[in-house]
């Protein structure tokens, strides 16, 4: 059994067989089943040279139907300066995946201190771990978070304005948790705060989480909600969109213990789906809670800069069953994509971008008012997504627009459609599909 890859002479392998008592490599699967062990040639195509590897893949490329992007929803296709890629290939970045070793990790340590720092001046809190694995997966450990600091209270409120896959992966560690979920209905497009007063009223709230631009769109008014749940002794989450916080009142502002959510709006391409990076940030007194790791600046024997990790809540430095958190994926590549993304727009480019996104998409969605196949549903304030009351059955919607190439008019609700414009839609690519839209009969 000869391995070419495998970088063991045959003296190596005789060494380590004889060390554990086995005779050949064969005998380190004699517990398997003989009728499983496949023991035949593989049916492999023949080797191809590069060129003809390329030329395959891209032939396989070409079958994808490329659509042009209108909706938003969690995913949004922003544009990404194409430095990026070239900076984070930088040696200094190449370090290893976990940074125990500081002397030895100091380019990983010094982008992840810059990324926290940048993270924490958007949302107006006071700290924020290394990145998480993506958004949703980041409001279930706020959850847990929020029922970690409170103790023996046993519920959380969700706001139903959440995305819909936020909700779904929150419902599934709360259930593997036995933690229980209670649900804010939406008013008018927006997370009712009647309703959040009779939930808290009922006791045993450990936290609330809720949109800063909820599934509709709308940017959410939050106007009282810190000190209601505060006043249960609850903590207030909040799930936002970083980029929007450029141009938007923080989660800081709003009295925020926790906010959450997916960096990918900072220039990460759509990918099909990623890979994306999620952020968890915090208050002061609730760091301890905080999963992950936390990168602190100090200095060395030498009296210059340098950069450790001050806090490793992880299940890899503590038992399992007392670790702040066991989803410890870490997007520290993708974190490194988005600080090199931040540092090139600066306050004044995110402020641009989102001045970009606000005009097409009110563009947009006062033209398609126009048209007569669409009515208002919510007269509330919304950045560069919207929802919009389909006149005409949304399947047939869905199936007019791809016919031009278009990705949009995604169902929220029944009936109720979203679209998203970002700084890459130009007025012409929108007024191409108005205009297209126009010919149609509801």
């Amino acid at each position: 059994m000869a391995f070419a890859y495998f970088p063991h002479t045959e003296d190596d392998i005789k060494q380590m067989l004889e060390r554990i008592g086995a005779g050949s490599l064969r005998d380190l699967y004699s517990d398997v089943p003989a009728d499983v062990i496949y023991d035949k040639e593989y049916d492999l195509p023949d080797a191809m040279s590069e060129h003809e590897v390329r030329q395959f893949f891209e032939e396989l490329a070409e079958q994808n139907t490329n659509l042009f992007c209108l909706c938003g929803l969690g995913a949004y296709d922003h544009y990404s300066p194409a430095v990026i890629p070239h900076i984070i290939s930088r040696s200094e970045f190449l370090t290893a995946y976990t940074p125990y070793q500081p002397e030895v990790s100091q380019g990983t340590l010094r982008y992840i201190f810059e990324y926290q720092s940048m993270i924490t001046e958007l949302t107006g809190m006071d700290c924020t771990n290394a990145s998480m694995y993506d958004g949703a997966t980041a409001a279930a450990e706020a959850m847990m978070m929020a029922m970690a600091s409170t103790k023996k209270k046993t519920r959380v409120l969700l706001s139903e304005g959440l995305l819909p896959h936020v909700t779904e992966v929150v419902k599934t560690y709360a259930k593997f948790k036995g933690i229980e979920l209670g649900f804010v209905p939406c008013h008018d497009g927006q997370t009712s705060y009647g309703a959040l007063l009779t939930e808290l009223a009922a006791g045993d709230v450990a936290g609330v989480l809720v949109p800063g631009i909820n599934k509709y769109g709308v940017i959410e008014d939050f106007t009282g909600f810190a000190d209601a749940v505060h006043a249960q002794k609850g903590l207030f989450m909040v799930y936002s969109d970083p980029s929007s916080l450029a141009v938007i009142k923080t989660p800081g502002e709003w009295g925020a213990d926790i906010v959450c959510g997916d960096s990918q709006t900072l220039g990460i391409p759509l990918c099909y789906g990623g890979p994306y990076v999620g952020f968890l940030a915090c208050s002061k007194e609730h760091v301890r809670k905080l999963p992950g790791r936390v990168v602190g600046a100090t200095k060395d024997v030498d009296g210059k800069r340098a950069y450790v990790l001050t806090l490793q809540a992880r299940e890899q430095h503590i038992r399992r069953e007392k670790a702040t958190s066991n989803i410890c994926s870490n997007q520290s590549l993708m974190a490194l994509y988005v600080t090199v993304y931040m540092s090139l727009m600066g306050p004044e480019g995110l402020r641009e971008v989102n001045d970009l996104c606000y005009g097409g998409a009110h563009y947009l969605h006062d033209e398609l008012l126009a048209t007569g196949l669409f009515e208002k549903v919510f007269d509330k304030p919304f950045l560069k997504e919207f929802t919009l009351k389909s006149l005409m059955p949304v399947a047939k919607l869905q199936d007019a627009l791809q016919v031009i190439g278009v990705f949009g008019a995604v169902e929220v609700e029944d009936g109720l459609v979203n679209f998203c414009v970002t700084e890459k839609v130009s007025k012409e690519n929108l007024d191409a599909v108005v205009g297209y839209l126009k010919g149609l009969e509801a």
